[in-house]
């Protein structure tokens, strides 16, 4: 029985999976045993996986992360279940942090990482979209409520008693692993966010794959999910200063589409944008320190669009999840 079991799922991920494999052989923890759950490729994943030692099962069509997951979780041998995806790359130390950690806290059901700070993709919304997730993942607190699937480690027995992911709620990639949180976090289990076990992604993203992503993969379905919870804990995306932020950029928009109608406005909106320069001033100062002025200057203006989409499609999705009742 390895102590980890390592489940990556993959879709046509031929680009990057190399790197992420070539990885883990190369880390310097090495009691697991590697599974590539190829889901419905068409390109040579399954073949990619094989020849770099992995385990590769197939799905035998295309049913999601969640599913191809769930069929390596059931699979495997190992004590703990160590997810992380086909465009990540692991750093040397990674899997024996996480294991120190696992066999330190015995009470601990899992643990989940973060992105590195140096993502591999140059262009502005990937470095953007990376090092603002590192940010919260950083600056959050270590008794987390939601797993992540990206860097993530949990024990099987665990696992497989919780049922896996649902599958079948979530047939692309969406907030599967956050729903498997709130679940073990509801039977009493525990899961800590340690901000030194990471990896780096190396995910290019657009505009569009990255405004689908968070509109209709995150934002909408994690509103529904909430709205059945019927709770909003403060934690990681959740935390107050983001919600208040999020409300202070639609009262700017509107503030600004009254221009026209009250000079008052002018001096409203003033107030409003120095109001989110506080609640995120520890963001910018992370952006300015990492990648300088110019670079901040973008990021604080696709933050500030980021909360905005956000909102709407949180408010759509508790819309629909009301209908649902």
């Amino acid at each position: 029985m390895p102590f980890f079991s390592l489940i990556i799922p993959v879709y046509n991920g031929a680009a990057h999976l190399p790197t992420c494999l070539q990885a883990v052989q190369a880390s310097s923890f090495t009691d697991w045993e590697l599974i590539v759950v190829d889901d419905g490729s068409t390109d040579d994943s399954a073949v990619i996986a094989q020849q770099l030692g992995a385990r590769v099962l197939l799905t035998n069509g295309r049913y999601g992360p969640a599913a191809a997951r769930n069929l390596g979780a059931r699979e495997a041998n190992g004590r703990y279940l160590f997810f992380t995806d086909s465009d990540c790359q692991i750093h040397l130390d990674t899997l024996q942090q996480a294991a120190n950690i696992l066999c330190e806290n015995s009470d601990l059901a899992a643990l989940i990482g973060t992105y590195d700070d140096t993502p591999a993709a140059p262009n502005f919304l990937s470095q953007y979209k990376n090092l603002f997730h590192h940010f919260i993942h950083q600056t959050s607190q270590p008794g987390a409520r939601t797993f992540w699937t990206g860097c993530g480690a949990i024990k099987r027995e665990v696992f497989l008693r919780l049922g896996g992911f649902d599958a079948r709620r979530y047939p692309r990639p969406s907030v599967e692993d956050i729903e498997l949180g709130y679940r073990l976090v509801e039977q009493g289990d525990k899961i800590r966010l340690v901000a030194t076990v990471q990896v780096k992604h190396l995910k290019q993203w657009q505009w569009h794959t990255l405004l689908r992503s968070d509109i209709f993969d995150r934002a909408i379905p994690w509103a529904q999910l909430l709205r059945e919870q019927g709770t909003m804990t403060a934690d990681l995306n959740l935390q107050w200063p983001h919600r208040v932020s999020a409300l202070v950029v639609l009262l700017l928009l509107v503030t600004v589409a009254a221009m026209p109608l009250y000079s008052w406005s002018y001096l409203l909106i003033v107030i409003w944008i120095v109001i989110l320069l506080g609640l995120n001033w520890k963001l910018y100062h992370f952006f300015n320190k990492q990648r300088g002025l110019f670079f901040t200057m973008r990021a604080i203006l696709w933050h500030w669009f980021y909360y905005f989409y956000s909102s709407v499609a949180f408010i759509l999705g508790s819309m629909l999840a009301q209908r649902r009742k």
